[in-house]
């Protein structure tokens, strides 16, 4: 008898001790799902599609909280410096991850060591927008007029080491023209003032400029990925815009789920599993591609072999181009 009651006292506490364990681990504590930048852009609408159904399904609250400014730095920092138990989480950018680290010279924490890589979420190609007023509807026009102009047009970007704001400079590289960078502190600062003409051009991304190129208030120049996306089939590639030095033009936006350094493995695991069965969703994955954004979750594998071959690229671009934060 005694055996037996000691046997079902062990079974109890290992119970309770990995109920402890397991991901999210209190339901008293919320989940906090850090957005480093304004609300309306694509790391916000996954955030927001991951917090409605965790917060269902998960019984816990989930909490999206817009962290702007600094090109993404702010906001990631808050990240790096909270508790590794998983209820503190980022949704990492393909600037804040593989661009800042070589543009900002004072950054306070390493993107390469202070955070936890748990799964890439999905991508989505940047396009070459147009106030309407600006003369010019394809790319070769435009750089023809910029070449006219040097530094009196000007593009805007959500912050400074964006995909956004790097896909403008290689623009520039590679066509040799010089346009002013505009950087704002985020999506919803930046579009009035294109829509209003105060800056000429933008690489936005896709998903976010859709509704805008639609109902006609900006010109789509051109995608920046290698093939037309298939959620925008009639906006052409800048590849195939005839201009030689833009024949492997590809810059893609992509965004994961990161936490801070020292997290568990199980629930690096378990967070990365919930991100699966999410994004899998037949609604979700509709809602998502209706923004033009693919869902591809992966694992930490997968997404730290992309955040270690995108910093070879841009760390290049930036050293080559002599970019700085400004």
């Amino acid at each position: 008898m005694r055996n037996i009651l000691t046997f079902l006292s062990l079974l109890i506490l290992t119970q309770i001790a990995s109920a402890e364990r397991s991901w999210p681990h209190a339901s008293s504590e919320p989940i906090r799902i850090i957005v480093t930048f304004t609300p309306g852009g694509a790391p916000d609408i996954l955030a927001r599609a991951l917090a409605e159904h965790w917060q269902k399904d998960l019984n816990n609250q989930v909490i999206v909280e817009n962290k702007p400014g600094a090109g993404g730095n702010i906001g990631t920092e808050l990240v790096t410096k909270a508790s590794p138990n998983g209820h503190t989480l980022l949704i990492g950018t393909v600037g804040t991850l593989t661009i800042n680290p070589y543009l900002y010279k004072n950054i306070s924490y390493d993107a390469h060591k202070d955070l936890e890589p748990i799964t890439f979420l999905a991508s989505t190609p940047n396009v070459l927008v147009l106030n309407k007023n600006v003369p010019a509807d394809d790319a070769k026009t435009l750089i023809e007029l910029a070449k006219s102009k040097p530094n009196q047009m000007s593009y805007s970007s959500s912050g400074i080491g964006t995909s956004i704001h790097l896909s403008g400079e290689l623009f520039q590289d590679l066509t040799k023209t010089k346009i002013k960078h505009i950087p704002y502190k985020g999506r919803a600062q930046a579009i009035p003032d294109l829509l209003g003409g105060r800056v000429q051009m933008s690489f936005d991304n896709l998903t976010s400029a859709m509704p805008l190129i639609k109902s006609g208030d900006l010109k789509a120049i051109g995608v920046t990925s290698i093939h037309r996306s298939p959620h925008a089939p009639d906006i052409p590639t800048l590849s195939e815009s005839g201009v030689a030095s833009l024949k492997n033009f590809q810059v893609t936006s992509w965004f994961s789920l990161m936490g801070p350094s020292g997290m568990r493995k199980e629930d690096i695991n378990k967070i990365a599993a919930e991100t699966k069965r999410i994004l899998s969703l037949p609604e979700v994955k509709k809602r998502l591609g209706k923004l033009g954004l693919e869902a591809n979750p992966q694992g930490p594998e997968a997404l730290q072999r992309l955040i270690q071959s995108d910093s070879k690229r841009w760390s290049k671009l930036i050293n080559e181009t002599g970019i700085k934060a400004e």
